[in-house]
């Protein structure tokens, strides 16, 4: 079992580094305040294809209003279409246009060729071994189980301030 105080460092520093991309794709991007969400739903369609909003909120753990906004956006910026769902009448599953998938391929080929120049010296099997770890600690926070122990903390956890009990 890892040690606590370690891994509350590591998942401190994926949070350090969420929020440094975050900005960074806003910059190389200009796609405004929301560009890494706006990012975002455009690599999941690009990876997935055509998905509902509520797929689109639950896979990246961020609620439905939330997603239908960027969707909003996307859709003004002819990024995206709205077409029908075979599985679903009310839910339209959005899909890339032709135009939202060469701005997704401009934007993987920019940050590619920037990443390249990212000042970093870990080896090739060290990056592996952080990949693998990362990997890990996803497919725990995924785990059924372990959301449903987010519900009943241990006993002796006490109440987050603004929770019950305060």
């Amino acid at each position: 079992m890892v040690e606590p105080r370690l891994l509350e460092d590591v998942i401190g520093e994926v949070r350090s580094l969420f929020h440094l991309l975050r900005a960074a794709a806003g910059e190389l991007h200009g796609l405004g305040q929301s560009s890494a969400g706006l990012r975002g739903v455009l690599e999941s369609l690009g990876n997935q294809g055509p998905l509902t909003v509520p797929h689109l909120a639950r896979s990246r753990a961020v609620s439905r209003q939330h997603i239908q906004v960027l969707v909003n956006e996307l859709t003004r910026r002819g990024l995206v279409h709205l077409t029908e769902n075979p599985a679903h009448k009310r839910s339209k599953l959005i899909a890339l246009t032709d135009e939202g998938s060469l701005t997704r391929r401009r934007m993987r080929r920019l940050e590619k060729r920037l990443l390249t120049r990212l000042p970093v010296s870990t080896s090739g099997r060290e990056m592996q071994t952080t990949l693998a770890v990362l990997q890990e600690i996803r497919r725990a926070l995924e785990d059924p189980a372990w959301r449903d122990s987010i519900r009943r903390p241990p006993r002796g956890a006490g109440t987050p301030k603004g929770g019950k009990g305060s």
